[in-house]
């Protein structure tokens, strides 16, 4: 196969999910919908948690950011695919690649470690309640976001600038997202040695987060099968089990998609993955988080009414 050299001017053909579906127009709708589902409810539990006072406290802080990360990755990818399809146009430039793919392990990267310490709060909350204040307080949490970004971005950037620096051959097809399996298969080079450091800095990566949540978890539950009271049990079961529930949904795509060895899935299954972490997640976890939190409907019933509603009255 002739080789080319890869340079900001050209670019990759990007078949997307919905130009490789059976029903193209009918997941078409079904891709809009979930997006539209993401924007506005993670939208309105970002509102919800800004305008009410009572819930300005480090559990809901730490939610409204996991809500904005889930926000701006959706929005990387979803948009474009819609776009793709609509205008009949499935190119990406070389740098438009390079931005999606660094955008994406950003997002990706800080919500691996947010979740991390999101477990580590209720740890503190369940285990710890009289140090609550003062070992969550708002310098912490800030703190906490900023290592999430921080780290995350800078090994994005390493990602992607050591994947993009490869020459491409001209068959350069690529399934709904640039990232590293489908581009390293596009390589006009041996990748052997850069595929295990990417499974390296995969695992290495996802282990501590994997061990804060596996200490955290443990520890809370330890703390709730010796609470004397079954409404304290129930109280913190229920808070601790809609965290899980989105923790599994994650970790479960990102171990599918880093850190086992790419003969372990197909292209297809990678994409159908790449589906579930970019466009399902988003939509189903501020859902997850709010439908079973009294506080937190309540909130967006005052705020919707105060709001919105009077505007159509």
């Amino acid at each position: 196969m002739e080789l080319q050299n890869s340079t900001l001017g050209s670019g990759f053909i990007l078949v997307g999910i919905l130009n490789d579906s059976g029903s193209p127009e009918l997941l078409c709708a079904t891709v809009t919908v979930l997006y539209m589902l993401a924007l506005i409810s993670n939208g309105l539990l970002l509102l919800a948690i800004t305008m009410e006072a009572g819930l300005h406290v480090p559990m809901y802080f730490l939610l409204g950011q996991l809500s904005l990360m889930d926000l701006l990755f959706t929005s990387v990818v979803t948009p474009k695919a819609l776009a793709d399809f609509l205008c009949r146009e499935n190119t990406i430039s070389f740098g438009g690649c390079a931005l999606q793919m660094f955008l994406a392990l950003t997002m990706g990267g800080a919500e691996d470690l947010l979740l991390a310490f999101m477990a580590y709060d209720r740890y503190v909350a369940v285990c710890h309640p009289l140090k609550y204040m003062n070992l969550m307080s708002p310098r912490v949490c800030w703190l906490m976001v900023a290592t999430s970004w921080i780290l995350a971005s800078l090994s994005a950037l390493v990602y992607t600038v050591y994947t993009m620096h490869y020459p491409f051959c001209k068959a350069e097809e690529i399934r709904h997202l640039c990232k590293f399996p489908p581009l390293s298969k596009l390589a006009c080079a041996d990748t052997a040695r850069y595929e295990l450091m990417v499974y390296v800095m995969g695992v290495t990566f996802l282990i501590p987060s994997h061990a804060a949540l596996l200490a955290s978890y443990t520890q809370i539950l330890l703390t709730v099968l010796h609470m004397p009271s079954n409404e304290g049990r129930k109280k913190a079961l229920v808070t601790c089990s809609s965290h899980l529930t989105v923790v599994g949904m994650f970790y479960g795509a990102a171990t599918f998609t880093y850190v086992l060895p790419s003969s372990f899935h197909s292209p297809k299954q990678d994409n159908i993955i790449s589906v579930f972490y970019t466009i399902v997640t988003p939509a189903l976890d501020p859902l997850i988080y709010s439908l079973k939190n009294k506080e937190v409907m309540g909130a967006l019933r005052r705020v919707l009414g105060k709001y919105m509603l009077p505007a159509h009255s």
